[in-house]
């Protein structure tokens, strides 16, 4: 039996048995926040836990790295659908230690595509269209800049309400530790 087929026959018992009513809530967050933060696996159950927050407390986003690349990507539509449509009053960028965007160089990632059937014809493309793939790419060297990087994007962001405060995070993965790296209210 593959993943796909274990996750259906998971799932139809879930609903026939009715678990999903003690996730019922609505889809605006109880603490009236949205977090973004980093896709790794360690974070899933970690992060709310080290945070206090329950289904249905917080909005999350996630990306490798709690990165905001442009300011007009999807995390920033998502930021700012949160802020206006629901009910978040709330910022927190959350990066981590030991994150697999740290140091992260565009030529590895590169030669694992060119490994599974990416040619080099389509990295040209890409370049004679103006994309800069190996930036597009690149990870960070250090995940509090990184964090107050993208902090700075979001609270200077043109379409980003002045009176929300964005604050900045890195958390430890073993832990749960929290790192303060910007205080929102004191902007």
């Amino acid at each position: 039996m593959n993943l796909l087929q274990n996750i259906l026959d998971f799932n139809k018992g879930f609903v026939d048995e009715k678990k999903y009513e003690q996730f019922e809530t609505t889809k605006f967050p109880n603490k009236k926040m949205v977090i973004l933060t980093c896709m790794d696996t360690r974070l899933l159950e970690l992060l709310p836990n080290a945070l206090n927050v329950k289904n249905g407390d917080v909005k999350i986003v996630k990306n490798a790295g709690a990165l905001v690349t442009h300011p007009f990507g999807s995390i920033m539509r998502s930021l700012l659908v949160a802020v206006y449509q629901l009910q978040a009053k709330e910022v927190l960028v959350i990066g981590h230690h030991d994150c697999g965007m740290s140091g992260m160089k565009p030529e590895g990632i590169m030669g694992e595509m060119k490994n599974r059937g990416i040619h080099d014809e389509i990295f040209d493309t890409l370049t004679y269209s103006g994309i800069d793939v190996k930036g597009w790419l690149h990870g960070f060297e250090n995940v509090n800049s990184s964090v107050a990087h993208s902090v700075d994007v979001i609270k200077n962001h043109p379409l980003m309400a002045k009176d929300i405060p964005v604050h900045g995070l890195v958390i430890d993965p073993s832990t749960g530790k929290l790192d303060l790296v910007v205080n929102g209210y004191e902007d």
